[in-house]
């Protein structure tokens, strides 16, 4: 019988967490849940500690432990409740917990999941500013500390997959796969791939958060829509993967069942294909190296019957270049891209922008960067210096529109 991981689930109340919880609870000898974290859904937060009788939980402030306190269930032993983001990576690295679900969304996420790598846990990779903005320095950290980190990016974890067994796939390569050519990363082309250009500037919200294939969080369904998510995919994989970007392709897929390939040498490409649920990748990563069930359902191809492929259009997603030009200028350039794209998404929500002045701002913080040096940072202060900066350039172009 395998030794029972202890979990660690920072952002356990979004689509990530939510998913996790549901594959651990099909594992009861296998894992138990020793700490989760929220920012906002506190009474979720809540529900899902005494649900799974978390040890720990870690809330934002003083306001968010008030609510947790008043939503837990009358009677039963209040978990350590733990406050602030200094906690967030203390709990990431506590010697109780065996590996972390790193699932919180924006830079907000860096800390605690590089806390877990510099502290040899095993790292199931759900954010995707780690290696946007800290690729350099997460990946030493992994490789100095001996942890495992396992993507959980349905993409990349289709390309961990399908990469030759004999890899040391979750050690931080420091060069690419023996034999390996070229790696093809899947898109969905969002709810715009047939919106005729034009209609695009007066797109809602609510449009751009309409995914056609999968249920995740506004602020990614808004990147989907843009394909910035794409773009800080190649950028992820060049990191995970130590894959020069020269030989990272996107193809734009609509079904959304062939979550990535790998091309090899001799011509062979090996696809990862399955339901578009977040299960699978979850499962993939808990039960590594073993396969453990996600409770996701059969992939009936028959009833399919067909799978598309085209060449995304970069007129219609100029983020999906933007996102190559950032990987080619530099680290400093990765974490301006992302920091101003958080600041735009965010602002189209509050409706305060357009959706097609996203990639707008997004170039002018590129263009800044650039004018001040975009150097790589050799530390998390200088990177969320560098992330806070260009927050502060991105809302002021924000507010000029």
């Amino acid at each position: 019988m395998p030794v029972q991981q202890r979990l660690c689930i920072l952002g356990s109340t979004g689509s990530i967490g939510v998913s996790t919880l549901d594959v651990v609870a099909r594992h009861p000898d296998r894992f138990s849940v020793h700490a989760l974290s929220a920012h906002s859904r506190i009474e979720s937060l809540a529900e899902q500690a005494a649900r799974h009788a978390a040890r720990v939980v870690i809330v934002p402030d003083d306001a968010a432990r008030a609510r947790f306190k008043a939503a837990w269930p009358a009677g039963r032993p209040l978990p350590e409740i733990r406050q602030g983001a200094q906690a967030l990576a203390d709990t990431a690295a506590d010697p109780e917990v065996t590996a972390v679900m790193a699932a919180i969304v924006g830079a907000a996420g860096l800390p605690g999941a590089l806390a877990a790598a510099r502290a040899g846990k095993r790292v199931l990779l759900a954010n995707k500013e780690a290696l946007v903005a800290a690729g350099s320095l997460f990946m030493r950290a992994v490789r100095e500390s001996g942890a495992e980190l396992l993507p959980i990016d349905s993409e990349h974890n289709a390309i961990f997959q399908c990469l030759p067994q004999s890899a040391d796939r979750a050690r931080a390569p420091a060069s690419p796969a023996e034999g390996v050519r070229r790696l093809l990363l899947t898109a969905s082309g969002g709810p715009f791939r047939r919106t005729a250009l034009d209609q695009l500037e007066s797109v809602t919200p609510d449009q751009a958060c309409a995914h056609p294939n999968w249920r995740m969080g506004r602020k990614i369904s808004v990147d989907s829509a843009t394909m910035l998510n794409k773009g800080l995919e190649v950028i992820e994989a060049h990191w995970l993967f130590a894959m020069p970007m020269e030989r990272i392709q996107v193809v734009v897929h609509p079904q959304s069942v062939v979550h990535s390939m790998v091309e090899y040498l001799d011509g062979s490409i090996l696809a990862q294909l399955g339901q578009p649920d977040m299960r699978t990748p979850i499962a993939y990563g808990l039960g590594y190296p073993e396969r453990i069930d996600g409770g996701v359902g059969l992939l009936e191809l028959a009833r399919l019957g067909r799978l598309d492929f085209e060449t995304p259009d970069l007129a219609r997603f100029p983020c999906l270049r933007l996102s190559f030009d950032a990987l080619g200028q530099g680290q400093g350039a990765c974490i301006a891209l992302n920091a101003a794209n958080e600041v735009a998404v965010d602002g189209f929500l509050r409706g305060r922008i357009r959706y097609t002045q996203i990639p707008s701002i997004i170039e002018h913080c590129l263009d800044d960067s650039m004018a001040h040096g975009s150097q790589t940072p050799s530390s998390l202060a200088e990177i969320l210096d560098l992330d806070a900066r260009t927050r502060s350039v991105a809302a002021g172009f924000c507010q000029a529109r």
